[in-house]
């Protein structure tokens, strides 16, 4: 698949020109349920309960200069930025659990968590 256009702005941000664009990224989401198991001794099986929160991460991998990637640090260490959810087509909250950038190809990693309770 193509790379697709990747937003992210600041948890402060307020007006459309807070968003970061980077082009031609990959984007890989994986999203999980809490579950509770319970086992009762002497009977047969055990029984699953959906607590009913999710987790979903997104992986995002690409190149971003420089001054991009020192524009997304800063929002690494402000708090909980917001992205744009290519897929579902809304925007969501997230925290920042891995961010990597390595400058001699100008490529990034990142690791981004929304927790819906």
């Amino acid at each position: 698949m193509a790379g697709m256009d990747f937003f992210i702005r600041p948890a402060t941000g307020t007006s459309s020109s807070d968003w970061v664009r980077i082009a031609n990224a990959d984007m890989k989401v994986r999203m999980t349920r809490r579950l509770t198991r319970t086992v009762i001794r002497g009977q047969e099986g055990d029984d699953l309960h959906d607590e009913g929160s999710e987790s979903t991460l997104y992986t995002v991998r690409g190149e971003l200069s420089l001054d991009e990637y020192k524009r997304i640090v800063a929002m690494f260490r402000t708090g909980q930025p917001y992205i744009h959810d290519p897929f579902e087509e809304r925007d969501v909250k997230v925290i920042f659990a891995v961010m990597e950038y390595d400058s001699s190809n100008e490529s990034f990693h990142f690791e981004l968590l929304e927790d819906v309770i």
